[in-house]
């Protein structure tokens, strides 16, 4: 009886379908190209600019959101492997900016037309052009943009007496917290955050971890052996020892740092700007004292030298389209929009992440959310993006292994131990 009534069922649907040939019905609408924009965990904000740029196409496109795991190196992971793949689902990516010379290299990213490039470059502070550039070429589009400053708490600045309206050192820093008995927050744990830490230093210093960057790993020239290098590590070294640290300060990364500077162990950090609406979230839930938050300042990076400006850590988010996208020109035609100064505005005040574009930071309702934006748009104007290379993965990797911990980098010694840890790795005579 059952497969009578299949077969009864199956009649009646070819005839169906018969019939709608005949008459040209039952043929839906495909609708405009979907194309699918994966990104990186946030507060919902890139979702809501995919629903904004949807609408805006009116009709051309819409875009729907995939979201990549939480840790950058996982996000790596995933898109290698599918682009590797020839995945032509992957139209837009957001990308952390480390790994876009690998993604470029690789011939993973869709070239960036003309007019796109020029456009995606108007405005947008140096280091995000740099951190998208591979190549002397924009290979991908600055979205976002992000660089740490130095937190402190005023009342302990000026009680030490430090004059905080002008660039302090490192050392300054020491000596204030030493004396005010009190930490500094800093990221010595074994991550990419030490690798920030130590690649701003040593450009803060005058340096770079790699000198000359090739396409041929063993053209690639190190700068950890250099007196920048050295004098990186001589600081490292110094705030390691220096006894104003906390307790866990090796296994510390940018949310123990904030949890200390929230709770008043460390009156000073260095660190990125959600520590701002991480506060001010607390304080009107009632688990943060008002009182702590308003004793929050804000300043430029330490520098490593009293005099040298300092080179402050650049991070954020860029756009790659994939290069076996269906519609690269549409996907082009979307970053335009996602990368718009309102939807960057946007984007600052309610996921609190920076913008790129420095018209941005004159927004009457960012300045008001982010009383600090003019200081981070100078950050950014002075930051250096981490090491550009193809093998970023291998350096980043290496760096963490020699340089971690923190309190046992011998300055003369370490910097060239992760040279030759490097170079084995790139050459495949080591594995990490």
């Amino acid at each position: 009886m059952r497969q009578r009534r299949r077969r009864r069922l199956g009649t009646a649907a070819v005839a169906a379908l018969a019939l709608c040939g005949l008459a040209g019905c039952g043929v839906s609408d495909p609708g405009p190209p979907t194309l699918t924009w994966y990104i990186n965990p946030d507060s919902g904000g890139q979702e809501e600019i995919a629903a904004r740029c949807t609408e805006a196409a009116n009709g051309a496109y819409d875009i729907t959101v995939s979201v990549l795991p939480r840790e950058s190196s996982e996000q790596r992971q995933q898109l290698v492997r599918r682009l590797a793949a020839g995945d032509s689902s992957i139209d837009i990516m957001s990308l952390d900016p480390p790994y876009i010379p690998e993604f470029a290299q690789a011939g993973f990213l869709a070239p960036v037309p003309a007019d796109v490039a020029a456009e995606a470059s108007d405005g947008v502070v140096q280091s995000a052009i740099d951190g998208a550039t591979w190549n002397g070429q924009l290979v991908s589009i600055p979205f976002w943009a992000n660089t740490q400053l130095l937190w402190y708490k005023k009342s302990v600045a000026a009680a030490a007496g430090l004059d905080m309206s002008q660039p302090v050192t490192w050392d300054q820093l020491v000596a204030a917290a030493q004396e005010q008995d009190t930490q500094i927050a800093a990221q010595g744990r074994r991550a990419e955050s030490l690798v920030v830490w130590l690649n701003a230093l040593i450009e803060s210093a005058g340096g770079q971890v790699i000198a000359q960057t090739a396409d041929d790993p063993a053209d690639i020239q190190l700068g950890l052996d250099t007196p920048a290098s050295q004098r990186a590590t001589d600081v490292m070294r110094e705030v390691a020892d220096s006894g104003v640290v906390g307790p866990a300060f090796t296994t510390a990364g940018e949310d123990e740092s904030v949890a200390s500077f929230e709770a008043g162990d460390a009156s000073f950090m260095v660190n990125w700007p959600f520590v701002w609406p991480r506060a001010q979230e607390a304080a009107e839930g009632g688990t943060l004292d008002r009182a702590v938050v308003d004793d929050y300042g804000w300043a430029i990076y330490p520098q490593v030298d009293a005099g040298t400006p300092s080179a402050p850590p650049y991070g954020g988010i860029n756009l790659g389209v994939g290069a076996s996208s269906k519609y690269p020109d549409l996907a082009y035609q979307a970053t335009s929009c996602i990368t718009s100064d309102e939807n960057q505005a946007y984007y600052f005040v309610s996921n609190g992440n920076p913008a790129a574009s420095l018209a941005v930071f004159e927004d009457p309702e960012v300045v008001a959310e982010f009383p600090m934006a003019p200081v981070i748009a100078q950050s950014l104007q002075q930051a250096k993006p981490r090491p550009q290379t193809a093998y970023y993965s291998e350096v980043s990797g290496s760096l963490q292994r020699v340089y971690h911990p923190p309190t046992a980098v011998v300055p003369g010694v370490t910097g060239p131990t992760a040279a030759e840890l490097i170079q084995a790795v790139l050459s495949g005579e080591e594995l990490l």
